[in-house]
């Protein structure tokens, strides 16, 4: 036997010839490994290559199980339509506004058996669109679900959690694309649909931006520990692994703001985005018990990923891209038309009332102020201080109680940056510099020698308080409407765990406008509660950034200042009227406490001193409803007529000493 092996039995011919074979297989494989990072990139990175059908096909299906999911959901918790459930409707009909059509529509809408009946067509048309086809009568059913979900909402708003209005958006889309036979048209809708994902994520990400929370990555562990949305297994994961739970936060955070990085390099990163995206929601659904939000916003990701395909991928060759331009020409003349508008907005604010006079302080702030003397100049004057975020103009009806029934004089000005005055200091802002403004208002423009009374409402009357201090025997008195109090964020856990989203308020509110969004505010409901003279200036105010941007720089001071108060209210030598708002004090007893503090911090002898529960006020309808207002302005004059009887006998007195 030979034992030499197979080369023993070959030429030298051979022998060469199976080496370079040997070599060449060794190259062969050292080259596939080489490559295989590459082709593992290649495999998670690059566009998601989908046609038109497949896009829409994908889209709607997702889109039915939404509708058919919701429905079935609805069904099976009908105990929620009946009298105590969230959504008994003879409740929720009582926040309904609108014309007495659409109330009576919804009204039929929303009987027992035609809001089953139509669950059950629902769920019959979703379960259709799930079967496989290209048939045009599944633009019928896109539509009808769409319908549907728009009718339905109002009668369904607790529980949707913001899935219906992303169904609403793709069953139209897609309903339309379905039941058009033009190319064009359906690219268009399916660039419309794509848009507005990237909007939804975009806008998202950047306003958690606004929030410490997400910053500072402590809003995952937050929200896995409330009862709404809350995990206690996932909740104890953040906790044990603190970095991990930054990490993930900070990519959510990161994923939002950078969703339309999609269509950038070729669509290189359409993968990993929409794949992460798609696994988020999953993970929502999962974790958050937000089911219904996985199939609807994923329904949009097709569209995402049809738009963000290269045109030179043979699957989307033939896509059409003018609604692109179209869409970004009509941006570009809406924010035209914003900045027009903004612009307008900010000239009325600046311009104040024909009668408006301006003082510059010790600071160098101007302030825009307004001056009634009132009939008698023997009367004291009544100088009104605004609240946080809030107007001289919400004291309207207050001031025309006051000046049409009484004879005292009334001052009321806009801080440092709000309306027409003008935030000129150049040293870090502390409330003490709001004191000082005002101390030098009242030396300013009331009369030397005529006493005045301070009337703030909210953070205003904190402001009185202190200004009181320094201005000595020329404070007759002080009115707190609703008022702060220095310890409130310390003692009432109503008012700390507001503090945050006020924060986030003013600064959403601050950057929204500054970007020039301030066309889409509609106006709120207290405004239009305000006497018709002041509506459109108030409004102007409202929708203008300066008002957010001095209230954020107040906020960011106060809490400061709250935070740090040593629990020690100082007496107050000055008549005082404490007006609380029944709501405010019913939601929070503790401010109840407060108020009383600020009435006990005047009482002497001597001192006229009353707290007043307005009944059925909140605490912003106090001054912009005219039934409570002018409750206020007459439990304001009363209280200045007493202040007026109290004064006498020391007046007497001291003219009998004289004589």
């Amino acid at each position: 036997m030979n034992s030499a092996g197979p080369e023993a039995n070959s030429g030298p011919a051979e022998r060469v010839t199976r080496r370079m074979k040997e070599d060449e297989l060794t190259r062969v494989g050292l080259g596939d490994l080489v490559k295989m990072p590459k082709r593992i990139l290649s495999a998670l990175t690059g566009p998601i290559p989908v046609t038109r059908s497949q896009a829409i096909g994908v889209s709607e299906r997702l889109s039915a199980v939404t509708a058919l999911t919701s429905s079935l959901e609805y069904l099976a918790q009908r105990k929620q339509f009946r009298r105590g459930g969230l959504n008994h409707w003879p409740t929720m009909a009582r926040g309904v506004q609108g014309p007495p059509v659409f109330r009576k529509l919804l009204n039929a809408i929303s009987r027992e058996k035609v809001t089953t009946g139509l669950h059950v067509a629902r769920i019959a048309v979703g379960a259709g669109l799930l079967l496989p086809g290209q048939a045009r009568w599944r633009g019928a059913g896109n539509l009808f679900l769409g319908v549907t979900t728009a009718a339905l909402y109002p009668r369904h708003r607790y529980g949707t959690d913001g899935s219906d209005q992303v169904s609403i958006l793709v069953q139209t889309a897609t309903g339309m694309a379905r039941l058009s036979t033009r190319p064009q048209t359906q690219d268009a809708l399916l660039w419309y649909v794509a848009l507005q994902a990237n909007a939804s994520y975009l806008i998202s990400g950047w306003m958690k931006l606004l929030g410490r929370t997400w910053k500072d990555a402590t809003a995952l562990s937050g929200i896995m520990r409330t009862r709404s949305y809350g995990h206690e297994p996932t909740f104890e994961l953040t906790k044990k692994y603190p970095k991990a739970a930054k990490h993930l936060t900070h990519g959510v955070l990161a994923l939002e703001c950078l969703f339309p990085v999609v269509y950038l390099a070729g669509g290189r990163l359409a993968r990993p985005v929409i794949a992460s995206a798609g696994v988020f929601h999953v993970a929502n659904g999962l974790v958050m018990g937000l089911g219904r939000f996985v199939t609807a916003f994923t329904s949009m990701h097709p569209m995402v990923a049809y738009t963000s395909t290269p045109r030179t991928h043979p699957s989307v060759a033939d896509r059409d891209d003018r609604f692109l331009f179209v869409g970004a020409a009509l941006l570009a003349g809406a924010a035209s038309l914003a900045g027009v508008v903004a612009a307008q907005r900010r000239m009325r604010t600046l311009e104040g009332w024909p009668h408006s006079s301006y003082l510059t302080t010790r600071h160098g702030n101007e302030l825009q102020y307004q001056r009634s003397e009132g009939d008698d100049p023997a009367l004291p004057v009544l100088v009104f201080v605004n609240g946080l975020a809030s107007t001289s103009e919400h004291f309207a009806w207050i001031t025309e109680k006051i000046t049409q029934e009484s004879g005292y004089g009334v001052v009321t000005y806009a801080r440092a940056g709000y309306a027409g005055s003008k935030y000129r200091s150049t040293a870090p802002y502390c409330l003490a510099e709001s004191v000082d403004d005002l101390v030098d208002l009242v030396r300013g423009v009331v009369p030397e020698g005529r006493k005045v009374v301070l009337v703030g409402h909210s953070l205003g009357g904190e402001l009185a308080r202190r200004a009181a201090a320094n201005m000595g025997e020329r404070t007759q008195g002080i009115v707190y409407l609703d008022s702060s109090h220095p310890d409130e964020l310390n003692r009432s856990n109503q008012q700390n765990k507001a503090a945050e989203s006020v924060a986030v308020l003013m600064n959403t509110m601050a950057r929204s406008l500054n970007a020039g969004l301030g066309i889409l505010l509609a106006r709120p409901d207290w405004l239009e509660a305000l006497p018709a003279s002041c509506r459109t200036r108030v409004f102007a105010q409202y929708t203008d950034a300066r008002l957010w941007e001095a209230g954020r720089r107040e906020w960011a001071v106060v809490q400061q200042e709250f935070r740090a108060f040593d629990g020690t209210l100082p007496a107050v030598d000055a008549h005082a009227l404490v007006i609380s708002a029944q709501q405010t004090v019913d939601r929070d007893p503790e401010q109840l406490l407060m108020h009383n503090e600020i009435a006990e911090m005047h009482r002497a002898e001597g001192r006229y001193v009353e707290s007043v529960v307005l009944e059925g006020a909140d605490h912003d309808s106090l001054l912009t409803s005219a039934r409570f207002a002018t409750e206020a302005g007459r439990q304001i004059v009363a209280f200045l007529d007493g202040t007026q009887a109290a004064d006498a006998p020391q007046v007497r007195v001291t003219e009998e000493a004289g004589q």
